[in-house]
């Protein structure tokens, strides 16, 4: 972005400098540019992070005061009435860290002096276990009759590497080695890692591909690996929407999305034994504690056959 442009577009709207002041939007360009060449951010968290500071910015425009004018008192009172709105406390506790890196980037740079959220704590996150299907309801969604090509590729392809949709339709045909039998997937924050492919998947591919060429479409390697039926990239929304007509014909839970198979695929091996480091390397976790959600599911698992069929459990 221009340096010297004073607007900045958010979610397809062009902010001015009349809605939460010249200094505030200014200060928004730079933190965005800051994200974009250092943070590493994937779009979809760098449009959230934005739009979260400009939320903020409005607030205390509206105030009439700047973000080197701000105190602990506006920050709580931020998050007050963002919790009035009844928004989810994920919602909620990602508007406050998008605030708290902001205020961290303002004192690196030597804008502000004092951070006005560095001692705020906010809600802490729920630990839902995340829903999967079972490897029977895995298999009805396989078997569903007359399933084009294409989506039988994806849905192996989900399952197998435990992708998400964003990764999977950003593949091309280069991303797989066949001889390998490894997928090269582009993860969050454009980190890169080599995944193992099942062989009912790579023959899901390979059908998908012959078919393309028979068909006339592009198949060389640089081409999309997945095409909507103008021979271009098939986008998420329409992939989504794809795969939730499998998911009602196969009967699936209505919450039932494409991040339910990558849940499916992590509950799977580890329920048959891997390691979970491997499943955090496979599935592309920074953290370990993010996989290790996954352990209570197997738990839960366990613990469901055993109250069945132990007979002094109950």
């Amino acid at each position: 972005m221009d340096k010297n442009n004073k607007t900045l577009k958010i979610n397809n709207m062009r902010v001015n400098n009349n809605i939460i002041g010249k200094e505030n939007n200014e200060q928004i360009i730079y933190f965005r540019k800051y994200l974009e060449a250092e943070r590493n951010f994937s779009f979809n968290t760098l449009r959230a992070y934005t739009r979260d500071i400009f939320d903020f910015a409005y607030f205390l425009h509206k105030k009439q005061l700047n973000f080197s004018q701000t105190t602990k008192h506006e920050v709580r009172s931020f998050i007050g009435k963002i919790g009035v709105k009844k928004l989810s406390k994920t919602t909620v506790i990602r508007k406050l860290a998008s605030i708290r890196t902001f205020y961290k980037f303002l004192v690196i740079n030597n804008i502000i002096k004092k951070n006005p959220i560095e001692n705020i704590s906010g809600p802490k996150k729920n630990k839902k276990l995340p829903l999967f299907l079972t490897e029977m309801e895995m298999q009805i969604l396989f078997d569903i009759p007359n399933m084009k090509l294409r989506d039988k590729a994806m849905i192996e392809l989900l399952y197998s590497c435990g992708l998400r949709i964003g990764e999977l339709m950003s593949l091309n045909l280069k991303n797989i080695n066949f001889i390998s039998g490894t997928i090269n997937v582009i993860g969050k924050g454009s980190k890169e890692r080599i995944v193992p492919v099942g062989i009912p998947c790579l023959l899901a591919i390979k059908n998908y591909i012959d078919e393309r060429y028979v068909l006339g479409l592009p198949y060389e390697v640089p081409s999309p690996l997945f095409l909507n039926n103008r021979a271009k990239r098939l986008n998420q929304r329409s992939a989504r929407r794809i795969l939730r007509t499998y998911f009602t014909k196969a009967n699936l839970n209505k919450k039932a999305s494409p991040h339910t198979i990558r849940h499916t695929f992590a509950t799977h091996i580890l329920d048959r034994g891997c390691d979970l480091q491997s499943v955090q390397e496979m599935l592309g976790h920074k953290n370990l504690s993010s996989t290790q959600i996954y352990t209570h599911v197997t738990i839960e698992s366990l613990k469901k056959v055993y109250k069945k069929a132990h007979p002094r459990a109950k």
